[in-house]
């Protein structure tokens, strides 16, 4: 069974660990433990199961947006919709805030992940030319007004 709850300063090597898998210029130790201790805008989420973290999601709550910093599920979890159930949980904690939007950045070629958003409400907002340092592919700027 998997559960949902607020990240702590303790899950930081394990969301680290999937950070590493997922991206191909992933965040670092510091930056999470940054982001737990120190980044008063950072909300993050995790998903475990008996086997401990399988998933996470970040986000930042500033005035009245909400930005998607991070999503990644374990390979093994994936196609589950825990990564589905995480951004839903992060919409609710942004309703909860009085958060009018929120917004995210993808690859133009991860079209699972932009199909997923679509489905939880998100619109196509431009192109970010460039944006990932990698490989220096566009991301896909998707938004959702939350109070719809």
């Amino acid at each position: 069974m998997i559960t949902y709850r607020k990240m702590t300063p303790d899950d930081v090597e394990a969301v680290h660990v999937i950070e590493l898998a997922t991206f191909p210029t992933p965040w670092t130790l510091d930056s999470f433990h940054y982001e737990m201790r120190e980044n008063q805008y950072a909300q993050y989420l995790v998903a475990e199961d008996e086997t401990g973290i399988v998933g996470f999601c970040g986000m930042w709550l500033v005035i009245d947006a909400a930005q998607i910093t991070n999503v990644a599920v374990v390979d093994r979890m994936r196609g589950q919709k825990i990564g589905e159930a995480l951004m839903r949980e992060a919409m609710h904690i942004a309703r909860e805030a009085n958060m009018d939007v929120m917004s995210l950045e993808v690859r133009v070629t991860n079209v699972v992940a932009q199909n997923l958003y679509r489905k939880l409400g998100f619109q196509d907002g431009g192109i970010r030319k460039g944006y990932y340092t990698d490989n220096g592919e566009d991301a896909l700027v998707m938004w959702v007004n939350l109070n719809e």
